[in-house]
C-alpha cells in the first residue's frame, strides 16, 4: 500500500514537471487578451485604447477584446485588474489617474507601484481648455477675469474626482487664485455633451476628446496646455501664450499588468506596444486628435515604471495642496 502511495505522489510531481508553468512567453497568447478600460466607451482613454488594440494584436498573434469596467475616477476598473490572475490576459489601460489614485484616496484597494507591472507608456495627450460656444469671455486672460468675477454662478464641469478634467480644473483654478463650483459627471463624454449644449459653462479635456468639436465650432476653445501649439489646432494658443504658463499639464497613458505576470509576457506585450505605436495608421489617428505616441525608450516597462513613480510624488503634492480627497 505504502509502496503504490509513494508512486501516484510520484506521478504527480513528474506530470507537474512536465507540464511547467501554466503559460511560457513563446506559448503566449493561447487565448484572448482583454484590454480593461476604467472609463466610459468613447472617452478619451477608450478612444486611444482601440487606436492600438488591434495592431498590438497582430504583433501577439491573437486577439484583443476592450472591455469598459467604469466607476470612481478608474479605481474600480484598475482594482480588478490588480487582482486578476498574473497571466497576461487582463492588462489595464490607464492614465495619470494612476499616479493620483494613492492621493485621492484615502481607502484605496491597490497600490500602483506594488499591485503592477509597467509594460510601457503610450501617448501623452495634450489638454484644451474649452467653454460652451457662447460663453462670454474672449480670450484666456478673459476668461479668468471673468471667472474671477462670477465665481459663485460659473460652473465647471469635469468626469469626476481624480480625472484628467478634474485635475486640469484644480490647476486652472490654483494658478487664477480662483475657487469655482466643480460639476463631475460620469465620465468626459456626458460633460461635453452638455458643454456643446450649454448646460456649464467650461471644462479641461483631452485634445482626443475635444479636437472634433473644436473644428466644428461646437465649442470654445481658450488654451492647450503643452509648451507647444497642437498640429490639429493650430489657432489654439498655449497656455503659456495666453499668460498662464503655471498651467502645463498633458494626460500620459500606460499599459499594466498584475504584479507577478511572468517578465516573458510583459516582454511580449510590450513589443507588441512598440510595433503597434509605430504603426503608420495609428500615428495619423492619434495626429488627427492633437496628439503622438511616444518615442520608443518611453514604452518600456523600465521607463513607464520610472515616470509613474515621479508622476505619483508629483500629485501627492498638488493634490494636498488644493485639499481635495474623494469620498
Amino acid at each position: 500500500m505504502r509502496t503504490k502511495s509513494i508512486a501516484v505522489v510520484a506521478f504527480v510531481f513528474f506530470a507537474a514537471a512536465c507540464a511547467g508553468p501554466a503559460e511560457t512567453g513563446a506559448e503566449y497568447p493561447g487565448e484572448n487578451i482583454t484590454f480593461v478600460v476604467p472609463f466610459s466607451a468613447g472617452g478619451p482613454t477608450d478612444t486611444v485604447t482601440r487606436m492600438i488594440a488591434d495592431p498590438m494584436a497582430a504583433a501577439l498573434g491573437g486577439k484583443i477584446v476592450v472591455q469598459n469596467v467604469e466607476g470612481a475616477g478608474g479605481t474600480v476598473g484598475a482594482g480588478q485588474v490588480a487582482n486578476a490572475q498574473p497571466d497576461g490576459y487582463t492588462v489595464l489601460m490607464h492614465h495619470i489617474g494612476m499616479s493620483t489614485a494613492p492621493a485621492l484616496y484615502k481607502e484605496l484597494g491597490f497600490q500602483p507601484l506594488a499591485d503592477f507591472a509597467t509594460v510601457g507608456m503610450v501617448t501623452e495627450v495634450p489638454m484644451t481648455i474649452v467653454a460652451r460656444p457662447d460663453f462670454p469671455p474672449e480670450g484666456l486672460a478673459g476668461l479668468t477675469e471673468y471667472v474671477k468675477a462670477n465665481a459663485g454662478t460659473v460652473t465647471l464641469a469635469n468626469a469626476g474626482i481624480g480625472a484628467a478634467s478634474h485635475l486640469c480644473g484644480l490647476l486652472f483654478q490654483a494658478a487664477a487664485g480662483v475657487k469655482l463650483q466643480e460639476v463631475p459627471y460620469q465620465g468626459t463624454g456626458p460633460a461635453l455633451t452638455d458643454l456643446v449644449g450649454g448646460q456649464v459653462d467650461f471644462m479641461c479635456d483631452q485634445t482626443t476628446n475635444t479636437s472634433g468639436q473644436i473644428t466644428a465650432g461646437k465649442v470654445k476653445p481658450y488654451a492647450v496646455t503643452t509648451p507647444s501649439r497642437v498640429a490639429s489646432l493650430p489657432d489654439v494658443p498655449t497656455t503659456t501664450e495666453a499668460g498662464m504658463p503655471q498651467l502645463q499639464v498633458s494626460v500620459w497613458h500606460g499599459l499594466y499588468v498584475p504584479a507577478g505576470t511572468p517578465p516573458e509576457v510583459i516582454e511580449k506585450l510590450s513589443a507588441a506596444l512598440t510595433t503597434a505605436l509605430a504603426d503608420p495608421a495609428v500615428v495619423e489617428q492619434m495626429a488627427e486628435l492633437g496628439t503622438a505616441p511616444v518615442d520608443a525608450a518611453a514604452a518600456t516597462p523600465a521607463a513607464h515604471r520610472a515616470h509613474l513613480e515621479e508622476q505619483i510624488t508629483t500629485w501627492a503634492k498638488v493634490i494636498a495642496d488644493a485639499g481635495v480627497r474623494a469620498s
